[in-house]
């Protein structure tokens, strides 16, 4: 399915972000990585410049940097300053404030674009996306997914998420998704299901928290692991 740029909220995260969210050890760093719905995050480009091997799936990167960059500037100070208007209805720890959000996403995408394009030209940047991704069966050995599945809940149906969750299974030895709760901050409703189905089929299930936390109650994180 086409992406439309100008449906898109290009934020990404770096990688302090992403060892906190997913528990990362300097053990899981130095495996083999991919990152699904990895949009403009620095993950790639920090792991990368120290020798670590991470491959990001997107549709987002069907476009060009510039094309990216320019939606981000399109959307930023919206986004912000819709924060700031409900500045008391986050938390602020690893962001100090609506503006340090800001800024950081700032760094992060300017991070990612130094890297982007010869990035893509060694496919370290993939334009890929669930349900179906075109990877070898275990070609990894941690498969991760940042503010996708669960999140958009209202939007994506529990059969996307088996099946999406299912291919990750099928690409990496171990798994973890992050966060656990809608857009709207609520348990997401194919939470205990997919928990559920994946434990009948003798998978490792664990909720581990985590030192991360914006959106109230999304400080959990899901790791599924195969029973070997």
């Amino acid at each position: 399915m086409a992406m439309v740029l100008d449906k898109v909220v290009p934020f990404g995260r770096s990688m302090d972000e992403y060892i906190k969210i997913f528990n990362l050890t300097d053990a899981d760093l130095n495996k083999k990585i991919i990152g699904i719905g990895d949009g403009p995050a620095s993950f790639n480009s920090e792991m990368t410049r120290q020798g670590k091997s991470v491959v990001s799936v997107d549709p987002l990167y069907q476009f060009s940097g510039d094309e990216i960059l320019q939606r981000f500037n399109e959307v930023v100070d919206n986004i912000i300053n819709q924060v700031k208007a409900t500045s008391k209805d986050w938390v602020w720890g690893y962001h100090k404030s609506p503006d340090d959000l800001r800024r950081n996403r700032v760094k992060v995408i300017k991070e990612f674009l130094s890297d982007y394009e010869n990035g893509k030209k060694i496919n370290r940047y993939i334009v890929d996306e669930f349900p179906k991704l075109e990877f070898k069966d275990q070609e990894f050995d941690i498969a991760l997914c940042s503010h996708l599945l669960f999140l958009y809940s209202d939007h994506l149906d529990y059969n996307f998420h088996l099946n999406s969750i299912g291919e990750m299974l099928r690409i990496a030895k171990e798994i973890r998704i992050f966060p656990l709760i809608t857009l709207m901050w609520k348990h997401s409703q194919h939470l205990d299901e997919i928990v559920k189905h994946y434990t009948s089929m003798g998978y490792k299930i664990d909720i581990e928290n985590v030192e991360y936390e914006l959106q109230p109650g999304g400080n959990k994180m899901l790791k599924i692991t195969r029973d070997v």
